[in-house]
């Protein structure tokens, strides 16, 4: 299984207070030997300035378009990644750095 910054895929994501699990897209964002790093992909209308909406969510593989909430990250092993959905394009690639770069920060 080949996964790379930028996939969305199916994950097996857990409730925070451990009682189930969903399956949700998730948007990889950054990987290691054992982890990724993942955002999370909804259906739901952007919320805050940390929300991007994916304009090529069709070429991404989605089904409906959706919002990447950057504020929304989780650390997963890699075992709870399911299916691979597809890529994000450059643009919204791009799009995601540039709110990235400019509203997600340590708040210290």
């Amino acid at each position: 299984m080949t996964i790379t910054p930028g996939d969305i895929w199916i994950a097996e994501i857990n409730f925070t207070d451990g009682s189930a699990a969903k399956k949700r897209p998730v948007l990889i964002l950054w990987l290691d030997d054992r982890d990724a790093i993942v955002a999370a992909v909804t259906s739901a209308s952007l919320r805050s300035r940390t929300d991007v909406a994916l304009n090529d969510w069709q070429q991404s593989g989605l089904r409906v378009a959706s919002v990447v909430r950057l504020a929304r990250l989780d650390c997963l092993e890699k075992s709870l990644l399911i299916a691979r959905i597809g890529h994000i394009s450059q643009a919204d690639a791009q799009q995601l750095l540039d709110v990235w770069t400019s509203d997600v920060k340590p708040q210290f």
